[in-house]
């Protein structure tokens, strides 16, 4: 019988964990760091008092030349699957002086885009903690859509109650 050769089994060399334990240290290490950096305020902060305002503390901003338009308050019937039944919204419009009569002239189509913004949405959208925010930067674009982007500064919810 023919001798089989055996060579005995080479132990495999085991792969070293220096790079994975390396890796995670120094990931802790930038995070650390990061998070240093912003929280004092060497990176994404505000400028310095300087570059922001020429305001000091007590000092009150200069109050812009605006006049703010009433909408007309809406009662929205809301669908079935909601806890609520009605929704009373009420707001006003932040304006330029020199445009509030040309925003007050287009104040029925306003009134008709958040009515129908706001009938469109779902009735868990209206119940969610976080919602007021998220509708009124929606209502504000649609009003700057209908009135004009440089007639509508701002869109100020007075009145948002679920019944």
């Amino acid at each position: 019988m023919p001798e089989e050769e055996t060579q005995p089994d080479e132990p495999q060399k085991k792969k070293s964990k220096m790079p994975v334990i390396l890796g995670v240290i120094l990931g802790l290490v930038g995070a650390g760091g990061g998070f240093f950096a912003v929280s004092s305020g060497m990176i994404l902060a505000p400028g310095s008092e300087e570059q922001v305002g020429d305001t000091s503390a007590g000092d009150v901003p200069a109050v812009r030349d605006v006049a703010f338009v009433p909408v007309e308050p809406l009662v929205i019937s809301l669908r079935a699957p909601s806890q609520s039944q009605h929704l009373r919204f009420r707001a006003e419009l932040e304006v330029p002086t020199a445009s509030q009569a040309e925003v007050e002239k287009m104040l029925p189509r306003v009134v008709d885009v958040l009515n129908s913004y706001l009938r469109a949405l779902d009735p868990g959208d209206l119940e969610d903690a976080s919602a007021l925010t998220r509708l009124r930067a929606q209502m504000l674009r649609r009003v700057q859509t209908v009135a004009g982007q440089e007639r509508v500064n701002d869109l100020l919810v007075m009145e948002f109650v679920l019944n």
